[in-house]
């Protein structure tokens, strides 16, 4: 009768365990979000200031290259936002995503690309001496 019992525990417990990975994985998703949320609500920021200095005459050259790439997302973004509103969207969004690395063009926003690929560019080359 005891082996009766593990052999019904032992589904409702694998059960339990992979509901608590998911969610856990599902938190995690979401806060990826809401940092890539935040860093393009700063970088906007930013941006609208610099435009902002540049209708006064005191924005640098470098500033503006700044800016008109994070308006350039901000397009981006958009962009992905009207797919968002279509019918069939978690189908739709990842094939558009798919197409355009295939095709050479980047369709999501620098905020919200892979993690790999930006920590690849901020670190700097090492010296082999």
């Amino acid at each position: 009768m005891k082996i009766w019992v593990h052999f019904v525990r032992a589904p409702v417990r694998v059960l339990l365990i992979s509901r608590k990975r998911n969610t856990v994985r599902l938190k995690r998703q979401m806060v990826r979000v809401k940092i890539a949320l935040a860093q393009e609500k700063t970088e906007t920021k930013e941006m609208l200031v610099i435009y902002r200095k540049y209708t006064q005459g005191n924005a640098s050259e470098a500033e503006m290259k700044m800016a008109n790439r994070q308006f350039l997302d901000l397009l981006k973004g958009l962009g992905l936002g009207v797919f968002v509103v279509l019918p069939f969207a978690p189908i739709t969004i990842p094939v558009m995503i798919k197409v355009g690395k295939w095709v050479g063009v980047d369709i999501i926003p620098s905020s919200f690309s892979s993690q790999k690929s930006l920590r690849h560019q901020q670190q700097k080359p090492r010296d082999k001496a």
